[in-house]
């Protein structure tokens, strides 16, 4: 019997993944925050909402640079004590940010808050390809990536209770600190780095390697094999330019989400907060169904569950655009949560492919060059969408969102013939 067919690994392969989940969470209660307390900064004059693009869109690029620097270090070093220093970090930008006043230290401190995010997902990336064989990942890592919907609920549900109890913004930052300090204390004692942390053998893929691959152990491999592994597939360049796209769309919602639903709408951001809730959490359900879909129907091919999900997301997002300001609530929620659940598919199938693609050698390395090119996305969904706004409204700011979903689609396409992993045939 291989090692992970145990029963043992099976129980531990899952509490890996909940308490991973968990420590996870953590990072989006700390980053998501800032979307709710966008409106009630700019009602009381301490920021300008191109104050906010700008800091929005360096922020993102810098939590995509972090991800791809972080992705190098991450598949060398112990992804537990890598991840828990990370959301310590960030517990701690975010209690500054909550005591800050002026534009200036609200960038500093935010901007920071973009690099300390990107030692989360890096190390977790490395670790799950350790604790999940290939032929399942795409199904349990898709679970696994609901960490980040829950995350983003659990911040929205936060920052909206303490707006309708009339706390002041500060507050929709000191409560998440705190909260992601106690995280990072549960990070640091209850997840594993892999199967060898909880006294287990590391998993057997032999069946997934070629005879030279299965005689190569870890660490002799250099740093040119993890750039070659990453560098020269055509799929993981395909996938990254795609994740441009499903950032623009997943970001233009939510992280000005509660503002236009404010300003075009008229809609209260605590309403509004509950929207974008509603939008977070049928993202949950679509992410583990693009999870399944991928693993039952497409062997592994994730690419292909991307481009009908792209579609589907670029057809709910411009039928929000079209649809009149006057129409009821109930239809924008149900267009919101169309959105929400078919664009998280994709956004975590990219980050299972990469893992796929470079294989347990440079699967950080992977997604950290996909997180770069995703939150550079943020040059659009951040100050892009404040510029596109102001100067020629929302109505125009949306349907920008909704067209780069088809981008993303077209792009999906061009890999649909790709093998599901890059691991060697014999």
């Amino acid at each position: 019997m291989k090692p992970q067919d145990t029963p043992r690994f099976k129980k531990e392969q899952w509490k890996f993944i909940i308490y991973s989940m968990i420590a996870y969470m953590f990072f989006y209660i700390t980053r998501k925050n800032l979307s709710m307390a966008q409106p009630l900064m700019i009602e009381e004059g301490v920021i300008t909402k191109q104050a906010l693009g700008v800091i929005i869109t360096v922020q993102g690029v810098l939590y995509g640079l972090s991800r791809f620097v972080n992705g190098f270090w991450a598949d060398r070093l112990n992804g537990r004590i890598f991840m828990t220093i990370g959301l310590a970090l960030s517990a701690i930008m975010n209690l500054m940010f909550g005591c800050s006043s002026v534009t200036i230290l609200f960038a500093a401190f935010w901007i920071i808050n973009g690099w300390t995010q990107g030692m989360g997902f890096p190390p977790c990336a490395k670790m799950l390809t350790h604790w999940i064989h290939p032929k399942e990942l795409a199904t349990k890592m898709s679970i696994w990536n609901t960490s980040h919907s829950f995350g983003s609920v659990l911040a929205l549900g936060i920052c909206t209770l303490l707006v309708a109890e009339k706390f002041n913004r500060r507050w929709c930052f000191y409560v998440p600190a705190a909260l992601a300090g106690l995280a990072a204390v549960f990070c640091f004692f209850f997840v594993k780095d892999g199967p060898h942390e909880a006294g287990l053998e590391e998993m057997d893929l032999s069946d997934m390697r070629g005879e030279t691959e299965k005689r190569q152990e870890v660490h002799e491999v250099t740093d040119a094999d993890r750039r070659r592994l990453v560098f020269t597939n055509r799929v993981i360049w395909l996938c990254a330019l795609a994740n441009f796209s499903v950032y623009v769309v997943r970001f233009g919602f939510l992280d000005w989400g509660p503002t236009f639903l404010k300003e075009y709408k008229g809609i209260s951001v605590e309403k509004g907060g509950l929207m974008i809730i509603a939008f977070e959490l049928a993202a949950v359900v679509g992410t583990i169904f693009a999870g399944w879909v991928t693993d039952k129907f497409f062997a592994g091919r994730g690419v292909r569950t991307c481009v009908i999900c792209m579609l589907m997301a670029g057809l709910c997002a411009l039928g929000f655009w079209w649809l009149p300001k006057s129409a009821p609530v109930w239809q924008g929620t149900f267009l919101l949560m169309g959105t929400g659940f078919f664009i998280y598919g994709p956004q975590a199938l990219i980050g299972i492919t990469a893992a796929q693609q470079a294989t347990t050698y440079a699967a950080a390395m992977a997604n950290g060059f996909m997180g770069t090119m995703g939150y550079a996305a943020t040059t659009v969904s951040g100050y892009g969408v404040a510029i596109i706004s102001e100067k020629f409204g929302w109505n125009s700011a949306l349907f920008t969102i909704g067209a780069f979903a088809l981008v993303g689609m077209v792009l999906f396409l061009f890999a649909w013939n790709a093998n599901a992993t890059g691991y060697s045939k014999k």
